[in-house]
């Protein structure tokens, strides 16, 4: 059996249908674009080649040699057909597996045959229903109904009470409306019964634009729909507690916004980036999932927005399409895996500005974070990177007002200076807590300080600041209580 088997064999196994290999780089396994963990040291280039034997035949070698690229049909017998691209770049090979390559029975040995191709663009990815559909008259109804309640989410689940989430709070309603899921996603639906679930942002015409995340459960199906603002805000209108949009102005660096779903990471994130538009001359390149807020690139900067899923198969190889696209700043909405957070910091290092989101509760576990992402042995690396590339973080939370509807940012703010830098690279994350609070000089802000803060001036109530913060302790020394 041919070496690479054993790695498709887990691919057949674990319900996927594409594994990716590439010369010094670690093996990453798909099914139909979501990422399957699959834990394996990163491949050298004679290892990668040693694994692909006869794949790699005189034709397809000269095919990459003189093209940069060869299309191969694998026939791995009884684990069935796979179509094989092969990859030139330098320092090494990519290749891409996809099962269901070609109408192949098993054979007492793998074959395989090389497709003669042009050179060609890379396949197009998948088409999924996007923004560029019309909404359901049935979804427009929930919406103009959330809207009209002031709801920032809607929940739906078939057999069940809607509920909405006001300032935060969710609340089930009475509505004459229907909770047919299925009835929300016209020709999305489709993909939800392949794939389980769907994520889609659609502009309903005089209401909102909205995300909508519909997905199979136990009992049924169940979708999730955000209400969005028809246009990126201004970074003034978030009332952030301390200015840190001078961060746009940076020649190059990574800079991080990060929290807990529906804190507002994206908001934070499209606001700066509307700002760098308005404020510079730039190409500004976005890999979002889906498409959110609408951008102005004005009369001096450009705007390139791409759907991943849609426009381009992955963050990661939208983001080795961006390099290519003459970007001053990349904005990634997501950074989920091992290979975007290693092109964002490869990104940040040669002369880009990135600003990208990550889940976590604060700046120093979203340090922790990307590091957790690599193996042991790549780990010191990527702190060397991220404390030479990393220029901030930003952690974020939503409180309730004190008075008034709506809710009020509380945020820490992380910037990397000549201490924070060496805490990174010798793994000291345990200690970025004391030194953003004493950086407050330098803008940074620890949250239980801008909690304290807002307390303070009657912005939120105690109990709900106590809710939101990390340290109770330190909350209450800054308070005098």
């Amino acid at each position: 059996m041919a070496r690479i088997n054993s790695l498709l064999s887990i691919v057949v196994d674990q319900d996927a249908n594409e594994l990716r290999v590439g010369s010094d780089r670690e093996p990453q396994m798909f099914a139909h674009g979501k990422p399957k963990r699959l834990v394996l040291p990163m491949l050298t280039d004679e290892t990668l080649r040693d694994l692909l034997g006869e794949i790699l035949t005189p034709e397809s070698e000269a095919a990459l040699e003189s093209h940069g690229r060869a299309d191969v049909v694998y026939d791995g017998g009884a684990l069935g057909a796979f179509k094989v691209t092969l990859t030139a770049r330098t320092g090494g090979i990519d290749a891409v597996f996809l099962r269901g390559g070609s109408a192949a029975k098993p054979r007492e040995r793998p074959q395989l045959v090389v497709v003669p191709t042009e050179p060609a663009a890379p396949e197009p990815p998948q088409a999924q229903p996007q923004s560029r559909h019309e909404p359901s008259s049935l979804l427009r109804a929930w919406v103009e109904l959330a809207a009209s309640m002031n709801a920032s989410d809607v929940h739906l689940a078939d057999g069940a009470p809607p509920v909405v989430r006001i300032e935060g709070v969710l609340k089930r309603i009475d509505s004459a409306l229907a909770v047919d899921v299925a009835g929300l996603l016209g020709d999305a639906h489709t993909t939800l019964t392949r794939n389980g679930s769907v994520d889609t942002a659609l502009d309903v015409i005089g209401v909102r634009r909205v995300r909508l995340h519909a997905y199979v459960t136990d009992e049924g199906l169940a979708a999730a729909i955000r209400l969005l603002p028809e246009r990126a805000p201004s970074f003034a209108s978030l009332q952030m507690p301390i200015g840190f949009d001078d961060l746009i102005g940076l020649p190059h660096g990574l800079v991080l916004v990060c929290g807990a779903s529906g804190a507002g990471k994206s908001t934070t994130l499209a606001a700066l980036a509307q700002e760098a538009l308005q404020r510079h001359s730039i190409v500004l390149i976005t890999l979002e999932d889906p498409i959110e807020y609408a951008l102005d690139g004005g009369a001096s900067s450009i705007v390139r927005r791409r759907q991943v899923g849609r426009d381009v198969r992955d963050f990661a190889s939208g983001f080795r399409d961006a390099l290519r696209e003459d970007p001053d700043v990349l904005l990634v909405g997501e950074m989920r895996d091992a290979e975007t957070i290693a092109l964002a910091l490869t990104a940040a290092e040669t002369g880009h500005l990135v600003l990208a989101s990550i889940h976590s509760r604060g700046a120093a576990s979203a340090i922790e974070r990307i590091v957790d992402a690599y193996p042991a042995g790549r780990q010191q690396q990527i702190r060397s990177q991220l404390a030479d590339s990393l220029r901030a973080v930003i952690a974020q939370r939503l409180v309730r007002r004190a008075r008034g509807s709506g809710r009020v940012p509380a945020i820490e703010v992380l910037r990397t200076n000549h201490a924070i830098a060496s805490l990174i690279r010798e793994g000291k994350t345990a200690q970025i807590a004391s030194a953003i609070q004493s950086g407050r000089r330098e803008g940074m802000l620890a949250l239980e300080r801008c909690l304290a803060d807002r307390v303070q001036a009657g912005d939120v109530r105690l109990e709900d600041a106590r809710a939101a913060a990390d340290d109770l302790t330190l909350l209450a020394s800054y308070l005098g209580r």
